[in-house]
C-alpha cells in the first residue's frame, strides 16, 4: 500500500513540474508575441514529442480582430499548425508562412474553429519533447 502512494505521489509531481514547465514557457516566450492584444481566457498547452499532433477547438467573435500564436519549445522541430472551419475547410496553414509563429485575423462572424498542431517527426535517433502552447488574443 505505502508502494502505491509513493508511485501516486511521483506522479503527481511530475505532472505538476510538466505543467508549471508549460507555464513558464508560455509566460516567457508567448505571451510577449500577443503584445497589443488581450489574451482570451483559453491557455492550451501540453508535452509533445516528435510525430505528435492535436486538435483544439476554439470560439472566435464576429467584428474582431484576433491574434492567433502557436510556439513550440525551442527543442522541438518547427511546429506546424492550421485553422480549419467546422466543416474541415482549410482557411489557414503555417506552412508557407512568413512568420511561423503568429496568424492575425479578422473575424465576420462568430463561430468555432479548429486549430491543428502537429510537431513534425524529423526520423532523428533521439526524439525531443517539449511544450506546445496555442493562445490567442483580440483587439477592442
Amino acid at each position: 500500500m505505502k508502494k502505491i502512494a509513493i508511485v501516486i505521489l511521483a506522479l503527481l509531481a511530475i505532472g505538476t513540474i510538466t505543467q508549471a514547465q508549460c507555464r513558464a514557457f508560455t509566460k516567457n516566450r508567448v505571451l510577449p508575441n500577443l503584445l497589443g492584444y488581450i489574451q482570451n481566457e483559453n491557455y492550451n498547452a501540453a508535452l509533445f514529442m516528435e510525430g505528435d499532433e492535436s486538435e483544439v477547438l476554439m470560439t472566435f467573435y464576429g467584428g474582431k480582430n484576433y491574434r492567433l500564436v502557436v510556439m513550440g519549445h525551442p527543442v522541438l522541430p518547427d511546429v506546424e499548425f492550421e485553422v480549419l472551419d467546422t466543416n474541415d475547410e482549410l482557411l489557414y496553414s503555417n506552412k508557407n508562412a512568413e512568420n511561423k509563429t503568429v496568424f492575425d485575423f479578422r473575424m465576420a462572424n462568430t463561430q468555432q474553429l479548429k486549430v491543428r498542431v502537429k510537431v513534425p517527426d524529423t526520423g532523428g535517433t533521439l526524439v525531443h519533447q517539449g511544450c506546445v502552447t496555442i493562445v490567442a488574443g483580440h483587439k477592442e
